[in-house]
């Protein structure tokens, strides 16, 4: 049973923004504003009888973001931001509703999750990123939970994504479990610098409900994230993969033919399409790049 521990959270269904709404495609959804986020950040730490609740989030340029993402977990016992030296106003937007900022070098993803998690002071700790809200039947999941005996040691949560502004149902995206809600003192970091995960030592279960994931707003923003990506996936898999010159295209198609026919991604109409094609060169940009690491013998700048 979930409890009530600030100002309701108002609810409707609508399309478009609204004054002091968030666009969440299909619901609006009113959060606290922000002077009442600093207080129920404040009146949480203050709840007995029941385990409390860090959240953890990385960022790196997420004035866009960050914000909506804090909101959406304002009932957290605490929220920890850490942040890589961003040159927007990611720091102070974050830093102005209340939660703990920090700032760290970013070197990669495993790395900066573990540095975010070694921050959280309560064992229980949820993990978002910055383009990802909490949905409101989420949070109330997540307090019920807490509020008793939990049964498992961590915690699956499967994620409804946005691509292009289209929720994708297919292409492999949903339900997308992923391990977001942990105990801290049983868990720990892949070491791979990208598609890291958490891993728990112990048991883990499925809540219900679902993270919003607002991932790729346009194709530009998904080139940027498949230059990043495909570069540290090359890095990690230099020293033990061998790329040959065939498999520029040959990855790539076989990438592109399991997404698009095998994983139903022509029933994400226009945008399954996209995804597909993109996924496919971010598979040759990995090999194009594993093949310019053997043939110069050296990493990439």
């Amino acid at each position: 049973m979930a409890f009530n521990v600030g100002p309701s959270i108002n609810q409707w269904v609508s399309f478009g923004f609204t004054n002091g709404g968030t666009f969440l495609a299909e619901k609006c959804v009113h959060y606290p504003d922000e002077s009442k986020i600093k207080n129920e950040i404040l009146n949480n730490r203050q709840r007995k009888n029941m385990h409390r609740l860090s959240v953890i989030i990385i960022t790196h340029n997420e004035e866009k973001n960050i914000e909506a993402c804090i909101r959406s977990v304002s009932r957290a016992d605490e929220i920890v931001v850490v942040d890589d030296f961003s040159t927007d106003r990611t720091r102070e937007i974050a830093a102005a509703m209340g939660v703990v900022v920090f700032t760290n070098a970013w070197t990669n993803f495993s790395d900066q999750k573990a540095f975010a998690l070694s921050k959280a002071s309560h064992n229980w700790v949820l993990s978002l990123d910055a383009d990802e809200r909490v949905s409101p039947e989420l949070m109330a999941e997540i307090q019920s939970l807490l509020q008793g005996t939990p049964a498992c040691d961590g915690y699956t949560i499967s994620r409804k994504s946005f691509y292009l502004g289209r929720w994708i149902r297919h292409c492999g995206w949903s339900p997308g479990y992923q391990l977001r809600l942990f105990q801290k003192a049983k868990t720990h970091l892949t070491p791979v610098k990208v598609h890291e995960g958490f891993v728990v030592e112990g048991t883990v279960c499925r809540l219900q409900n679902q993270i919003l994931h607002y991932t790729v707003r346009s194709l530009d923003d998904h080139f940027k994230k498949l230059f990043l990506y495909s570069t540290l996936e090359a890095e990690e898999k230099a020293g033990h993969k061998t790329a040959h010159w065939y498999d520029i295209f040959l990855h790539p198609l076989s990438t592109f033919l399991r997404n698009y026919i095998s994983l139903s991604g022509f029933k994400d109409g226009k945008e399954g399409f996209l995804l597909s094609v993109m996924t496919a060169l971010g598979n040759a940009m990995l090999y194009l790049k594993l093949f310019e690491i053997q043939r110069i013998k050296r990493p990439i700048p």
